[in-house]
This record gives C-alpha cells, sequence and structure tokens, in this order.
C-alpha cells in the first residue's frame, strides 16, 4: 500500500492565519468562519509562498496531473466525454458551510452555483449538484452527459431520495427546503441524461471541483 503523500494548508483567512501541517488543525482554523479561505499544497515552502500572495491567485488553478494508473488501465477507460457538464460540492466540515456548482467538463465555465448554506455536507451538496445539473440540461433540451465524482449522489438520484442522517434544524432549513424541491423534481420529472462517475484516478480532480482540499 502506498504511502498517503503529506500536504500543508495555507489559510488566508480564518480564526488563525498561517501555514498548518493536518488538514484537522487548518480545519480548526476555518471552521464556522464566515469567508474562509484556503488551501492545501504538496510543500511547505509552497504552501508558504501562497501564503505570501492571494488567495485567488491559487484557488481554481489546476496543476498538471499525472495518474498513477498503468498505460493499458488509463486506454481502457479513455478520455472523458466533453460534450457534458461536471457538476461538484465543497463542504467546510462535516457538517458545515457547503456550495455546490456545475461547470462545462471542457471549458470549466460556470454554468451555476448554489450557496454558501450555512449547515450542510458534502453528500447532500452532490446530491443537490446532480439534480440541478439534470433539471438544467433538460430545461435546454440538452443531450450532453453529467459528470459527478459522488457514488452516494449517484445512487440517490437513482432512488429519487436524499438518504441523508443530516438533522434538520434552524440553521439548515433553507437547504432542507431544496432537497426537498429536488425530490420533488425528481419524482415528477422523465429525463434522459446519462449519468456517469468521472474516473478521477485517470483524469485529476473532476473540473467543477473548488480546488480547496
Amino acid at each position: 500500500m502506498s504511502k498517503k503523500k503529506k500536504k500543508y494548508y495555507t489559510v488566508w483567512k480564518g480564526h488563525h492565519t498561517g501555514v498548518f501541517e493536518s488538514w484537522n488543525d487548518c480545519k480548526a482554523q476555518i471552521k464556522d468562519f464566515q469567508g474562509a479561505q484556503y488551501k492545501s499544497f504538496e510543500t511547505f515552502d509552497a504552501a508558504k509562498k501562497a501564503l505570501k500572495g492571494n488567495y485567488t491567485d491559487y484557488v481554481g488553478k489546476k496543476k498538471k496531473f499525472n495518474s498513477e494508473l498503468s498505460e493499458a488501465q488509463l486506454k481502457k477507460i479513455g478520455q472523458p466525454n466533453y460534450n457534458s457538464i461536471s457538476v461538484d460540492a465543497a463542504s467546510s466540515g462535516n457538517p458545515g458551510k457547503m456550495e455546490y456548482r456545475g461547470v462545462d467538463t471542457k471549458s470549466k465555465k460556470e454554468l451555476f452555483k448554489q450557496g454558501p448554506f450555512k449547515e450542510g455536507t458534502n453528500n447532500i451538496g452532490e446530491f443537490l449538484a446532480l439534480v440541478h445539473g439534470l433539471a438544467f440540461l433538460k430545461k435546454k433540451n440538452s443531450n450532453r452527459i453529467l459528470y459527478t465524482d459522488s457514488r452516494t449522489a449517484m445512487s440517490w438520484v437513482k432512488k429519487k431520495t436524499c438518504n441523508s442522517k443530516l438533522i434538520k434544524s434552524e440553521k439548515n432549513k433553507a437547504l432542507f427546503e431544496l432537497v426537498e424541491r429536488a425530490e420533488d423534481w425528481l419524482q415528477k420529472n422523465n429525463f434522459s441524461t446519462i449519468i456517469v462517475k468521472w474516473e478521477t484516478k485517470a483524469w485529476g480532480e473532476i473540473p467543477a471541483d473548488f480546488g480547496r482540499k
């Protein structure tokens, strides 16, 4: 089993700013902090350099991805279908502040975005992003496919139910209203859009990724 690579986390805005050597330390700085700004780096020097710069110069920028899969495996998987849109969610904590979006897979142009919601989970965000993507493509009568990197969200959409364990509260009332609307849409609408699992190990992070962790 390969050893997990160590990451360093730069926090530009949080309870404390600086470079942190673990995700838990980083999470402590951004939890319940309005407008937190943070990102992971592979080396301490890169994280330290980023801290001296601006958050917007780093978040959303993708490094060149080198897959660890063999040539035979990559050939079998093939390339992404760019006649598609990709969706993803990001959550600061679980539960925590959550948002989701959909982008054009090839250009990465943002097509829709919702949030941040005060209290949500990544799985709920992935589910809502998928349903939003389905409704978006149906409204445009589009034949594009829909990519997600969440098998959980795919199963929830198939069952037409958001099977989250998150407890309803005043804090997440607006989010649960959106979940109910999404479930209602799935019950009342037929769609021909094909939902496909994004092959992260072959292609890198999904284009809709928020680039924070």
